[in-house]
């Protein structure tokens, strides 16, 4: 009874100094929200999500202490049409970052340094380095003859002189170039028609000569950015740096080269982008559609506008709470400032739709909003308190990022409550009355349209509740299948080019971020333990410091002496290109041979090799006539750089690479060195996988197979599967705190077990729906989404209790059959309620970041099952059931004595 005078003293007192209290707000808001832009941070490190004291999180931070050159890193993927201009434009590109000492700490390629390519041929298998071998040598004739008239008219005579020794009238049949020629025919086709019509190629001298070997045409480089903590992106003006330094690169005449943007910062600063794009998109939406949603709910201006700057100011204080609560939003956390659009405008509606009602009852505006606070205020505070038990349930869970949510979204839940009793009373109070509203009366249409639908449940109870039994059944089928994914890559906006780059590297087993790392404290124990790990069937490679050592390296030596001297000078003294005057002779000359040989060759891929080349060999022709003297001097070049360009680096790097010496880990550079061995003496081993591990099956059996040998393992495939199994752990403990903490509620409340059964059992239902929904739209539980059930539990017990007490007095009443249970304020709110609510969690459906757009759909779609279960399942339950029973209890008053 105090409490109760208490509130009703206060609700007085906020009616008689309505400017008094709206200034107090005010004020207060001001100062909330200069200290929430002052103080919030947002923090995109997703492994402080989930368990971070866990083991596995400690092994991953000493990794991180042990090695951290490479913590908050860059990843750039440099990539072009070939390993020539692929390693030019890195080296050029590299040069600009590390001149750039505003924007970045440190920049290396990892395997392109003067230690590598003097000695790379060391670090080849001995079977690889004689193949290698072989191929120059076979190429030193090539070499040769290029060396003494390095432009076309030289190539194409040898090319000729190669047609003329497959011509079955040559005496002399030795082999003047390093390749099958109806391939290298093909090659040189293929470049000379893109450069003929204006496109730009390069021939990669690199994989002709060495054919057999692997290229890659990408090459990375590991940056250290500078990261400005005050900007909501980091590392922006370090990248947009990257972004300019890569436009500088590229050279009009050659092709293009592309470079990705990825690793670990990459990844957080799109994510960033996206999240903020994407919130302020969905903030708007929602907003916007709560506008729509109020106006025809309210169908009045005032109240829409009173009820805007209610939510305004409760999302202000939410914000304040959210800085001084964590300081730090995380990746999902931030989510709550959109769910609070929908969640804390529900009470504003519940609030004036009752005083819209009151209105029409009382005359006097002042009374009307006396039994409005008296009325809605202890009604609102339990739909708050249900609610936010949902919420709560994943506090108690090793998800942080989650627990995080919940703590902000319930919390705010009585804030926004309280500034809907404190401000929305006071700001009807001083702004006109609105129109008296046409009772339900003067709507014929509509009133005999809502209780015809309002009797449907009642009236054909027994039909829908077997219906309902029908499909939860088929739910509980479609539930068992459902698909869940843990990946954190799968979370975010697969369109941004971290992500695509990311994924790419996953697809090489050469280049997957998907591997295992483990820490050894000496070197015999690491040898022993790389041994051990090697011989998993799951592992595909190991690699530690005693693998920069390279092996055989006397028998190596020697073959690469041997092929020193083969070679000799001329590719030590490659000179450059000469461009050349006129090369139509020796085309001419070339054409004249192909139509020689070409009624020769019974291989049909050769004469049709030869016929492609010998056709763009005429266009060359052709467009020497037809162009003028500056013109043809051009076109010419850009022949000669198309197909011999990439020749004197490839020689230059060639001549580097044959002058190697005996290499011993104290030989290493320490920079090399540091990647494989810690200051404080600890030994790394990486460990690479050999199957996919996207496959669940994989993953697990690769990690439980090293974590059999090395109980201490790091690395992303661990991260995964450990967060996985804390995320679910934290899923199964949150739905079973809120199914028992509302049981326990709805028993205070109802005092009534079978109420207590039919409002647990419309819930379950829903999220049985929802999950069934989530299988049939393809839809992965992840981090993200999984909160939805424990909120939904939350969302829907609310409106459980107000829909069964209406129904009690509908049920009961004479005219049951005439009441209509949609009609009431309550009943409106609940549905009005629900699309506000729909809508904010709706416009996260529509962010970019894939985390937040599935928990916004999979949310809309709970609430819309929630309504379906309150507004249909529920009346047709509770006639069968609460009828059933009433009647039992009077058949037992009958016939006692």
């Amino acid at each position: 009874m105090l409490t109760i005078r208490s509130y009703a003293s206060w609700g007085n007192w906020t009616l008689r100094h309505p400017f008094t209290v709206l200034s107090i707000v005010v004020v207060l808001g001001i100062l909330a929200g200069y200290y929430t832009v002052d103080n919030i941070r947002i923090d995109t490190d997703t492994s402080k999500l989930i368990a971070p004291d866990a083991p596995f999180q400690q092994y991953r931070r000493l990794h991180e202490q042990a090695f951290s050159q490479d913590l908050s890193t860059l990843l750039l993927v440099v990539e072009s049409e070939t390993p020539e201009l692929t390693k030019s434009a890195s080296r050029k590109l590299l040069g600009l970052l590390r001149n750039n000492t505003d924007r970045f700490n440190s920049a290396y390629i990892p395997d392109d340094s003067e230690f590598f390519r003097q000695n790379g041929l060391l670090y080849l298998d001995t079977d690889e380095l004689q193949a290698l071998s072989n191929n120059l040598s076979i190429a030193q004739p090539f070499i040769g003859r290029i060396t003494q008239k390095p432009d076309l008219t030289g190539f194409f005579s040898i090319f000729e002189d190669a047609l003329k020794a497959t011509d079955k009238e040559a005496t002399d049949k030795t082999q003047v170039v390093p390749i099958d020629l109806a391939s290298l025919a093909d090659k040189i086709a293929s470049v000379l028609h893109k450069t003929i019509n204006g496109g730009k190629a390069l021939l990669s001298w690199e994989s002709l000569i060495a054919e057999k070997r692997r290229h890659s045409n990408k090459t990375f480089i590991i940056v250290s950015p500078k990261l400005d903590h005050s900007h909501i992106r980091p590392a922006e003006s370090a990248i947009k740096a990257i972004r300019k330094a890569a436009a500088d690169i590229q050279d009009p005449d050659l092709p293009a080269v592309k470079v990705w943007v990825t690793g670990e910062i990459g990844l957080e600063d799109d994510e960033l982008a996206g999240i903020s794009t994407g919130t302020f998109t969905a903030s708007v939406f929602s907003v916007v559609v709560v506008l729509f949603i109020l106006l025809v709910a309210y169908r009045s201006i005032l109240l829409t506008v009173a009820t805007l700057l209610t939510l305004t100011l409760g999302m202000v204080f939410c914000g304040a709470f959210a800085t001084i609560a964590v300081t730090e939003l995380n990746l999902i956390s931030i989510a709550f400032a959109v769910s609070n659009i929908g969640l804390g405008v529900e009470y504003a509606i519940h609030f004036c739709l009752r005083y819209r009602d009151n209105l029409n009852d009382h005359a006097d505006k002042e009374r009307a909003l006396h039994d409005t606070i008296m009325t809605v205020g202890p009604s609102l505070l339990l739909a708050a308190g249900t609610t936010s038990i949902g919420l709560y349930a994943f506090m108690p869970t090793d998800y942080k990022g989650v627990a995080e949510l919940g703590l902000l979204a319930g919390t705010s839940l009585f804030i926004c409550l309280l500034i809907t009793l404190v401000t929305l009373p006071a700001l009807l109070k001083i702004l006109p009355t609105p129109r008296k509203f046409r009772s339900k009366e003067s709507r014929p249409q509509i009133s005999t349209l809502s209780r015809n639908l309002a009797a449907i449940p009642i009236r054909y109870a027994k039909p829908i509740s077997v219906a309902t039994f029908i499909v939860a059944l088929i739910s509980i089928v479609l539930a068992l299948n459902v698909k869940t994914d843990f990946n954190p890559i799968d979370l975010r906006d697969p369109g941004t080019e971290s992500v695509i780059a990311f994924k790419q590297l996953m697809e090489d087993e050469e280049t997957t971020p998907l591997t295992l790392d483990v820490l050894v404290k000496d070197g015999n124990s690491t040898k022993i333990l790389q041994q051990r790990l090697s011989a998993l069937a799951s592992v595909g490679k190991t690699i530690s410091l005693f693998d920069l050592q390279p092996t055989d390296q006397d028998e190596k030596l020697v073959l690469i002496e041997d092929l020193g001297l083969i070679l000799g000078p001329q590719v030590q003294h490659f000179p450059p290109l000469k461009t050349d005057v006129d090369p139509a002779p020796g085309i001419i000359h070339l054409i004249e041979t192909i139509d020689k040989v070409l009624p020769q060759k019974a291989n049909v891929q050769d004469r049709a090799s030869l016929t492609r080349l010998k056709k763009e060999l005429q266009e060359i022709l052709i467009q020497l006539d037809e162009r003028q003297q500056s013109s043809r001097t051009i076109f010419i070049e850009k022949i000669q750089t198309a197909l011999l360009g990439t020749l004197p680096q490839v020689m230059k790097e060639l001549s580097a690479s044959l002058e190697p010496g005996k290499i011993s880990l104290n030989d290493l550079p320490p920079d090399i060195r540091d990647r494989w061995l810690s200051r404080d003496g600890l030994y790394r081993i990486q460990i690479f996988p050999k199957k996919d591990l996207n496959d669940l099956a994989n993953l697990k059996e690769f990690i439980t197979e090293v974590q059999s040998v090395a109980p201490e393992t790091t690395g992303l495939p661990i991260i995964y599967w450990e967060s996985m199994k804390v995320v679910i752990d934290a899923f199964q403990q949150a739905i079973v705190i809120a199914l028992i903490a509302i049981t326990l509620v709805l028993l205070a409340i109802r005092r009534n077990v079978i109420d207590t059964i039919l409002v647990m059992a419309t819930l379950i239902l829903a999220g049985l729906f929802t999950m069934a929904s989530a299988v049939l739209t393809n839809t992965p539980i992840n981090f993200a989404n999984i909160i939805a059930l424990p909120l939904l539990l939350g969302l829907g017990v609310d409106n459980g209790i107000h829909m069964l007490v209406r129904l009690r007095h509908s049920l009961f009443d004479s005219d049951s059959e005439e009441q209509n249970i949609y009609q009431s304020s309550t009943a409106r709110a609940i549905f009005y309620g629900a699309l506000t609510t729909s809508s904010s969690f709706g416009g996260l459906a529509f962010s970019p970041h894939a985390g937040i757009s599935s928990m916004g759909l999979i949310i809309t779609i709970g609430i819309f099952w929630i309504m379906i279960c309150t507004f249909i399942i529920l009346p047709a339950l509770s006639k069968l059931i609460l009828r059933k029973v009433t009647s039992d209890d009077v058949l037992d008053k009958t016939v006692a004595p």
